[in-house]
């Protein structure tokens, strides 16, 4: 076992070490005397970033996101409870609720069939 494992390890080192080696530049080619720059970097569109306002609303406090001036989200804090998010998934100005930002919003009907 030890000698197969050896066998092995010198395999692999002799074939890492003959990667190794400096590669001669294909014929006719030319070295490149300096790299050429890099491309530019995309600049954020001012237009796609939401716009947040902040508003109180008697104990509530709602956080509201716009693009383009068309509201797609509010943030709802209560007071005493939970926070919640109310999306407009469809555009169509009906918010459905969400309690967990991965909540799809299917919701499986649970009925009680029997007691004990």
């Amino acid at each position: 076992m030890r000698t197969l494992l050896a066998a092995t390890l010198i395999a692999a080192a002799l074939a890492a070490s003959a990667q190794s080696g400096e590669r001669k530049p294909p014929a006719g080619s030319t070295p490149l005397s300096e790299p050429p720059p890099p491309p530019p970097m995309e600049q954020t569109v001012p237009a796609l970033e939401p716009v947040v306002t902040t508003r109180h609303e008697g104990d509530q406090e709602i956080v509201e996101y716009r693009i383009k001036g068309k509201l797609y989200m509010q943030r709802v804090t209560p007071k005493h409870g939970k926070p919640y998010v109310l999306m407009d998934h469809q555009g169509d100005g009906t918010f459905m609720r969400q309690d967990n930002p991965l909540d799809s919003g299917v919701r499986v009907p649970q009925w009680v069939l029997k007691e004990f």
